[in-house]
């Protein structure tokens, strides 16, 4: 099932999400649902939040960027991260321009560190913990962002976020289209 990505303006964005408790539902059907969403918006992540469930819940597939990152292949970054948890940030900030399904057509540079450290229970509840690199540590600081209720725009200089303004509002209105199916918020 595809379902709709909720566009920025919706609160639940903004909300820090709840841990997910085992067998409270079908992990597995909505992590196939979201993949399958995110492929048709094609996205590289999608976190529960962006399709209106304040869930600890977010999914990654970097093989869209495979080659862009020039470190390392993306090809085999497919993953599912349930209840995760940070440990760790470290290395030098970098600048890479993000988007964001939330967001259509807006694209900003965003500073973040080049390397994660991230606790996690997978789709079949099995823990890991993993230190990710470049575009990979990048991806999965965006989607972690939307679990603690943080979009990228919140990363931008007050400047840049007077400068989106009308775009920013313009989408919370529900004046923007996609090549994929949007939520808007009934006001």
């Amino acid at each position: 099932m595809i379902y709709p990505i909720v566009v920025y303006g919706n609160p639940v964005l903004k909300k820090k999400a709840k841990d997910i408790e085992q067998e409270s539902f079908d992990v597995k059907k909505l992590v196939e649902d979201m993949f399958e969403t995110m492929y048709a918006a094609s996205g590289v992540g999608l976190a529960a939040p962006q399709i209106g469930k304040s869930i600890r819940l977010f999914i990654v597939d970097g093989s869209p960027m495979d080659g862009e990152d020039g470190e390392e292949a993306m090809e085999d970054f497919k993953k599912v991260f349930i209840n995760p948890e940070i440990i760790e940030e470290a290395g030098e900030e970098w600048d890479f321009e993000e988007g964001c399904l939330s967001i259509p057509n807006i694209r900003e540079d965003v500073s973040r560190q080049e390397e994660v450290t991230i606790r996690y229970l997978d789709e079949n509840w099995e823990e890991h913990t993993e230190t990710f690199t470049g575009l990979k540590a990048r991806i999965i600081q965006h989607e972690y962002d939307h679990i603690e209720g943080v979009l990228f725009t919140d990363h931008l200089t007050s400047f840049k976020k007077r400068l989106l303004k009308g775009k920013l509002g313009n989408i919370s209105k529900g004046k923007v289209t996609a090549g994929y199916k949007l939520a808007f918020t009934k006001k």
